[in-house]
């Protein structure tokens, strides 16, 4: 139901998932295996696999910190997309991967929630993006010692609203990962 036409295609989308950013992370471990059986998944189906990339002060290009987690991995022809903003289509090229391949559809994992997995779905909903957030591929770190709810709740409500938005010609939905559905049609193909 996009708004953007002629793009029926879905793109699985692995934000920052870096030793840097999801070290520490709430239930990091369960979060990365989740996202590695649909890493899997998406390929099997011919569904592309955007890698997105992170870097800033803290996370410094080329650093361990920015480096993907060891237990995942990017097939050579899987675009990556370096990022400096928590939103993945600001200032990237993540627009025209996205268009060059007729995709209309965003499946969101990564990290963190409160910050580049928020900030994306928002970016890709007012782009004309259909975006799905899977509920259980996402986490962050525990920022309750500056006032931030615990990272179990940042989750929970980050679900919650976005399974409760909407915007006019598209769809904003939360799914488990066990009930993610992508429907490549035609395979998109996505240079790396």
């Amino acid at each position: 139901m996009t708004t953007l036409e002629g793009r029926n295609g879905t793109a699985l989308l692995v934000i920052d998932v870096q030793n840097g950013v999801i070290d520490g992370a709430w239930r990091r471990d369960a979060v990365v295996g989740t996202i590695r059986s649909l890493v899997d998944r998406a390929r099997a189906e011919e569904v592309p696999v955007v890698w997105i990339q992170h870097s800033d002060d803290v996370v410094a290009y080329g650093s361990e910190a920015w480096e993907y987690v060891p237990e995942l991995s990017r097939n050579e022809e899987e675009s990556l997309v370096p990022k400096h903003y928590a939103d993945a289509f600001e200032e990237t090229a993540l627009e025209s991967v996205l268009a060059g391949a007729g995709v209309g559809r965003i499946v969101v994992t990564g990290s963190q929630t409160d910050e580049c997995i928020r900030s994306t779905i928002h970016g890709g909903l007012t782009r004309g993006y259909d975006v799905t957030l899977v509920g259980d591929a996402h986490t962050t770190e525990d920022l309750s010692e500056w006032g931030a709810p615990t990272p179990d709740l940042v989750v929970a409500h980050t679900n919650l609203y976005w399974a409760n938005h909407r915007a006019p010609g598209r769809i904003a939905e939360v799914v488990a990962a066990a009930d993610v559905a992508f429907t490549a049609g035609s395979p998109a193909t996505i240079p790396g």
